[in-house]
């Protein structure tokens, strides 16, 4: 049986896109309270259903696969430049398929200009018009107004035309961050991405014999396995552990662990891999907002993704996959590295900023063991000495020492200089992953 939660989530997902919903509307329909709709609506924001607008109301907008996650619609670029809808409310659900900046004479600005676009310009209400009738909608920049012409225009055609305060050039960069954004979330993989679905998981129910599990272990050769109630809810964890000291007529719920280590679909897949090292577990479930088991992870297909990814072409680059490209191997010295502190790098002293120092100490440190041992490795401790500032421009190098290597963990030393003095030493431990 369905909790009102997920049966509003359900009715959510039957709407028809662009349809306009409200929390007094759902609470009504649904006979629910208002808290619930609320919570519901929320949640449904939250998994790219709707888009809540100020002074709109919310809108079921087209839920995005994942590959074409970069296209925005309408209604998240009203909330990304904090616009506001003039005009064609009804179109706020589409997606856009590029943006066009109108900074050109209006014959060639309109050759630009297609169905699914975007125009960004500022008070020139003949582009808007065009615009309009090519089938583009517009994003007005600098705070300006669109004709009442022009209005009509957006609700007859079901286009937008928004007002924004900034710039032309500041809205284009806002723009352009959301979709920078959307193609390194992309990239990251999550637990849905690489889950082993209900259907295929094998798991207990909390009132089976513990011959159950015997059973389950020789047909599968698991050695745990999750344990729900009747409503499908996790409640705990049994492995073969867990059963010494129980007889087969002994119930599951008796034996097994309470409160298991669990992980939800939106979690990255390597957050959850640490998770599994530092735990030593090597099964870990998988459940949605109501804690209900939708499937299992292993270790092995945690590891097997991660290296997957390693070798993926990216589209985005976070901060760190920055910091990285700049890391050089210094010629003739085997694992030591050079690095240039560029301005992004800087802290407010024009120094080398502690969050870019400790990248590239983890960086060498990894780099170091992969040519080692050929191993991943997780970053357990790092002890860092700042000897003295490293300033901007400085060329600075560095040179790893494993001190120590075991099957599990390692530990590096690194020494940081410029011109020839160390101006920095960095201790860390990591453990080691088995392929």
């Amino acid at each position: 049986m369905a909790t009102k939660h997920e049966q509003i989530l359900d009715y959510i997902e039957t709407l028809e896109v662009g349809e306009k919903i409200s929390v007094r509307r759902i609470a009504k329909e649904l006979q629910v309270s208002e808290g619930t709709a609320y919570r519901a609506i929320k949640e449904a924001e939250n998994k790219r259903l709707v888009s809540t607008i100020e002074r709109v109301g919310t809108i079921r907008i087209e839920r995005k696969k994942k590959e074409n996650i970069e296209r925005l619609t309408y209604a998240e670029i009203v909330n990304i430049v904090d616009g506001q809808v003039l005009g064609g409310r009804t179109g706020l659900h589409k997606s856009l398929t590029k943006f066009v900046i109108g900074a050109m004479q209006l014959e060639d600005m309109m050759r630009y200009t297609e169905a699914g676009n975007l125009l960004i310009v500022g008070n020139r209400y003949k582009a808007h018009e065009y615009a309009l009738q090519a089938g583009a909608a517009v994003l007005v920049t600098g705070g300006f107004d669109a004709s009442d012409t022009v209005k009509k225009l957006a609700d007859e055609y079901e286009l937008p035309v928004i007002s924004t305060s900034y710039d032309t050039f500041t809205v284009a960069t806002m723009i352009n961050r959301a979709i920078y954004d959307q193609l390194i979330k992309k990239e990251i993989l999550l637990i849905e991405d690489i889950l082993i679905p209900l259907e295929n998981t094998h798991f207990l129910h909390h009132h089976d014999p513990i011959s159950r599990y015997r059973e389950l272990n020789k047909e599968t050769t698991h050695g745990g396995f999750p344990v729900v109630d009747d409503s499908g809810k996790i409640i705990g964890i049994l492995t073969s552990r867990d059963i010494i000291g129980f007889s087969n007529e002994d119930s599951v719920e008796k034996a097994m662990t309470k409160d298991p280590i669990t992980v939800s679909l939106q979690t990255s897949v390597a957050s959850a891999g640490h998770r599994m090292i530092w735990e030593g577990i090597d099964l870990l479930p998988a459940i949605d907002e109501q804690g209900k088991l939708c499937g299992v992870i292993s270790r092995q297909d945690v590891l097997k993704a991660i290296q997957t990814a390693q070798r993926q072409p990216q589209q985005g680059e976070t901060i760190d996959d920055i910091i990285i490209s700049q890391l050089q191997m210094k010629p003739h010295e085997k694992l030591s590295l050079e690095f240039r502190v560029t301005p992004q790098m800087t802290n407010s002293y024009g120094s080398i900023s502690y969050g870019a120092y400790t990248t590239i100490l983890s960086e060498a440190a990894t780099s170091a063991l992969k040519t080692k041992n050929r191993k991943d490795s997780v970053l357990e401790n790092l002890t860092i000495y700042f000897l003295k500032p490293v300033q901007l421009d400085s060329l600075i190098y560095i040179k790893p020492v494993i001190l120590d290597i075991s099957r599990k963990s390692a530990k590096v030393d690194i020494e940081v200089s410029f011109e020839g003095e160390i101006v920095g030493k960095a201790l860390l431990t990591f453990q080691l992953l088995d392929r």
